[in-house]
């Protein structure tokens, strides 16, 4: 018999225990032949082409040609190569670090009054520009963002989804005024545009063959979508990977080999992660026992929670709701 599952949405979830917030963007402009070099950043980044168009080549993966309409969404931000599509320049090494720095002083902080009036211009600093870009960044307010981050692709690139320019622009508008309300205005921008771009990225990464392991491609699989949403659903159950397989209607070898390949993890990894991330939260949160919690993530005691916990997270519950 199946587990049926209240309606859960896995990437909705995560992105919550993310608490992305505090966005920044400004517009980048390219001119001539011209390279630049950025060292590993850390905290996410995103960009979309209005016009004209450039080559990116993250670290570790294969570069990419962006054209007007393309969405890049960088969930860590390694180091990259920015560069006209006139290949040949010799990459200009830019510190990631202190343009973040400057933005922040431009933009007089959460909360300042000092608008952003600066365009980053790369390349020849006369004439029309070949390149133009609304680039920024944010951060991920949950101390474990690392984690969660890890879940999902290093590098997302999408074209022609008109609603991720939409949202990147009102995140540009939001960043040149001051009006009241802006944090929460901004902080629920940067949830739409990672909701619409996961799931654009999905719709398109998912049927990939080598697409990279991560939530998007087991997402993108109708059977292990199916598995994911009852562990999300209820994280509680004592699963075993005999009943996550009978809710993706998958034999156990089958559902264990396909899920693996998918998420690039075994599904019990996948479910002890995710535990660990909501008794997270909820240590934070200091409303409910170390017990209460223990039974809402699926453990039957105390004790055996706070020996699973202190092993992942390298202290105790206890101890961790207090920090």
């Amino acid at each position: 018999m199946r587990f049926h599952a209240a309606p859960s949405d896995p990437l909705a979830e995560v992105i919550a225990l993310l608490q992305p917030r505090s966005a920044y963007s400004r517009t980048i402009e390219g001119a001539g032949r011209w390279a630049v070099r950025y060292g590993a950043f850390g905290l996410p980044s995103f960009c979309v082409v209005l016009e004209g168009g450039c080559q990116l080549a993250v670290q570790r993966q294969a570069p990419v040609e962006l054209r007007q309409g393309d969405f890049v969404l960088l969930p860590a931000t390694p180091g990259f190569v920015l560069s006209s599509l006139e290949l040949g320049a010799i990459p200009v090494d830019l510190d990631a670090q202190q343009i973040a720095a400057q933005a922040a002083r431009l933009d007089g902080g959460v909360g300042g009054d000092q608008p952003p009036d600066e365009t980053l211009r790369h390349g020849n600093p006369e004439g029309p520009p070949d390149l133009r870009v609304l680039g920024g960044f944010f951060e991920f307010g949950s101390p474990d963002a690392g984690l969660l981050v890890s879940l999902l692709p290093a590098m997302l690139h999408v074209r022609d989804v008109p609603r991720l320019s939409l949202l990147v622009g009102q995140v540009g508008e939001e960043t040149r005024t001051r009006r009241a309300g802006r944090t929460l205005v901004m902080t629920r921008f940067v949830e739409l545009m990672l909701i619409e771009a996961l799931r654009s990225a999905a719709e398109v990464d998912g049927r990939a063959e080598g697409a990279p392991p991560g939530l998007l491609r087991g997402l993108a699989d109708p059977r292990l979508a199916q598995a994911l949403r009852a562990m999300h659903a209820a994280p509680e159950r004592r699963w075993t990977v005999v009943q996550l397989a009978a809710e993706a209607a998958l034999s156990r070898s089958a559902f264990y080999e396909r899920f693996s390949k998918a998420l690039g993890l075994p599904p019990m990894e996948y479910l002890q992660a995710w535990r660990m991330a909501l008794a997270k939260d909820l240590l934070r949160g200091q409303s409910m026992s170390v017990q209460q919690i223990a039974e809402r993530v699926g453990y039957g005691s105390a004790s055996t929670f706070s020996m699973a916990f202190s092993r992942v997270v390298g202290m105790a519950p206890g101890r961790f709701g207090r920090t």
